[in-house]
């Protein structure tokens, strides 16, 4: 009997040193079904909010999937990126790096809280964080991704500030040990962050991101070599020296409102719009996975639904950690 104490106490230990090493491995009580007691109908009403927020524009989609890897990549997944900034605090949404996120990603979040709170069982019992989850999925689906069951009971959290951003987000002009680096820290492989990646088939980016890369990539070669020569007058054209930095360029060319596996067919061809997207087929170690996925639509799309699957799960609060939020964008 004492052994089997001492065997157990030992486990123990053991996880909890695994927890403090990882802990993002800490999935806490997250579970599909999470609210069937208190408000069986949550995911219907949040696609419901959603397919309208998406009818009125398409940067509902690629702003709500953008916004999602945002609050789990600081902090964890808990909506802490929606908080509005006070007098007393920058939050997270002010950081320099989270400044080009779209207003249509917050709102669709807001609309989708409201509509949930407007069903009386359901007010105030579901959190900001689980909408943002939720409205991620549907925003793949309208978007014609693949559908998957969400995972739920995540908390608000309870403290947003700029500075915690900083070295959290990936940068456009990364490399492949830089984002390797940056999606183990969350406990994620490097398949998961080349499937994320594929996100970049929607959506788009402003040219500060990507200006070097036809203007001054080197003191040699002021065109990245690796940039198909058709596709450079064509981003010079869009993005002229000096350009207003509002304008922005589709990530994905050909079928930027689709979501597709476009995305590794354009980096096969040096369609890359991003230095951190172009690496992914010029480095040797990632290139296998493009050539794949380029090829075979299905297997990238499981491949992406279990990466943002554990995605989902980084940095989970839940207990004294967080609570629900009343309004999104405020503490409680």
């Amino acid at each position: 009997m004492g052994l089997l104490v001492a065997g157990i106490h030992l486990v123990c230990v053991l996880v909890l040193n695994l927890f403090f090493l990882h802990p993002h491995l800490c999935s806490a009580q997250l579970r599909q079904n999470y609210y069937k007691d208190v408000c069986p109908n949550v995911e219907s009403i949040v696609t419901g909010a959603v397919t309208q927020k998406f009818q009125q524009t398409f940067v509902t989609v690629p702003g709500t999937l953008r916004l999602f890897f945002h609050d789990c990549f600081v902090e964890g997944c808990d909506a802490s990126v929606i908080v509005a900034s006070t007098a007393n605090n920058q939050a997270e949404k002010d950081n320099p790096d989270n400044l080009s996120l779209a207003g249509d990603g917050f709102d669709t979040v807001i609309k989708a809280k409201a509509a949930v709170d407007a069903v009386p069982s359901c007010k105030n019992k579901v959190s900001c964080a689980d909408i943002l989850a939720m409205a991620t999925r549907d925003v793949i689906r309208l978007s014609g991704g693949p559908s998957y069951a969400v995972e739920l009971g995540r908390l608000d959290g309870l403290s947003s500030t700029s500075s915690s951003v900083t070295g959290k987000l990936p940068q456009p002009t990364f490399n492949l040990n830089q984002l390797n680096a940056l999606f183990t820290a969350n406990g994620l492989t490097q398949l998961d962050m080349i499937a994320l990646s594929g996100a970049h088939t929607l959506g788009f980016s402003h040219c500060k991101k990507f200006s070097n890369r036809i203007y001054n990539f080197s003191p040699s070669n002021p065109v990245d070599p690796t940039i198909n020569k058709t596709y450079v007058p064509q981003l010079q054209a869009m993005c002229p020296r000096n350009v207003d930095p509002t304008i922005a360029v589709n990530l994905d060319p050909f079928t930027p409102r689709t979501f597709d596996n476009m995305y590794y067919k354009n980096l096969q061809q040096g369609f890359g719009l991003l230095t951190s997207d172009q690496v992914l087929h010029t480095d040797t170690r990632s290139k296998p996975t493009v050539d794949t996925w380029a090829g075979n639509s299905a297997a990238f799309q499981q491949a992406f639904v279990t990466a943002i699957t554990k995605l989902g799960r980084v940095g989970v609060k839940t207990g004294s950690q967080g609570n629900i939020r009343r309004d999104c964008g405020v503490f409680n």
